[in-house]
């Protein structure tokens, strides 16, 4: 599958270099409408077809922020254990309201149910089909790399990652949501979600996307993200799970053809990024995998 994230390109690397010198708004204003769409589609490559509108039922129109606040991309600042995460492309299919497809904007984050835990279901519209795949139980904790790795309580994460086969709700297939969703953080900085795994599709390292906001309000009231990057499966899990399960056949082909170091998004990160970017994972094919993921930002 000839897939492609929108950083994957020479356009959407560049696009990448000009957030570390501009707020992330501002490049993204440089691209809106269905203009700037157009191009960050074309840097995607699709999946053969490009990509597509959601439904009615998914689209909704985003209002326009009045703030917004992103890390430095390059910070490195490290306090404990803990290192501030890179700031990562959204990829072209983010359903949080920065990108119009065909003229129509998505924005899951506005949906009234899209706050769960278990995010293998579709939940929009009328389908409500479950992603087939290995299972993934997620625990991530936020936390504040200068108060000495403190956890952030009441931050909110958004999630989302493609199927089995490489394909994301929403856009690959329009009739679906699934694998999308939001949790806030507790007392100890942790959200968990239960999805998963990820296929591999070719020309990028498997991963999943995430935004932190810092209230639930600012999730689902527009685009206030505080982070936005994304979490790189690890090497042995992907080479378990693809070899493993049937379902991840053509991730077997995909993942022969790419390397965390010359990843388009992972590949400019320094060890101790990539370290907190990758999550610790146990388990089995057949019973499922737990992994963990700690998440720094410098507030």
């Amino acid at each position: 599958m000839d897939h492609h994230d929108a950083h994957d390109l020479g356009l959407a690397h560049d696009l990448k270099a000009m957030t570390r010198l501009a707020s992330r708004r501002r490049a993204l204003g440089w691209f809106a409408g269905a203009s700037g769409a157009a191009m960050l589609a074309a840097c995607d490559g699709g999946s053969g077809s490009g990509s597509t509108s959601s439904s009615s039922s998914a689209a909704t129109a985003t209002p326009t922020p009045t703030a917004t606040v992103t890390p430095t991309p390059s910070a490195t600042a490290t306090s404990g254990s803990c290192v501030a995460d890179p700031t990562e492309t959204n990829g072209p299919y983010p359903a949080d309201g920065t990108n119009t497809s065909s003229g129509v904007t998505s924005n899951v984050l506005t949906a009234a149910n899209v706050v769960r835990s278990d995010i293998r279901a579709s939940f929009l519209g009328n389908s409500t089909t479950t992603a087939a795949g290995v299972q993934v139980v997620l625990t991530l904790t936020l936390v504040d790399v200068n108060a000495a790795c403190a956890p952030l309580a009441g931050y909110a994460i958004y999630i989302w990652h493609c199927d089995r086969d490489g394909k994301y709700s929403l856009y690959d297939l329009p009739a679906e949501s699934y694998l999308r969703g939001v949790g806030v953080t507790d007392s100890n900085g942790q959200v968990t979600f239960t999805t998963i795994f990820p296929g591999c599709y070719a020309g990028r390292w498997p991963h999943i996307h995430f935004e932190v906001f810092s209230s639930l309000a600012n999730a689902t009231g527009g685009r206030y993200a505080t982070l936005v990057s994304q979490l790189a499966m690890p090497s042995a899990a992907c080479s378990t799970v693809y070899n493993g399960s049937s379902g991840y056949s053509s991730s077997i082909r995909n993942f022969a053809g790419v390397s965390l170091t010359g990843d388009n998004v992972f590949g400019d990160n320094s060890s101790a990024q990539i370290a907190q970017q990758t999550p610790a994972m146990s388990g089995s094919v057949a019973d499922g995998y737990t992994a963990s993921a700690v998440i720094g930002i410098a507030r």
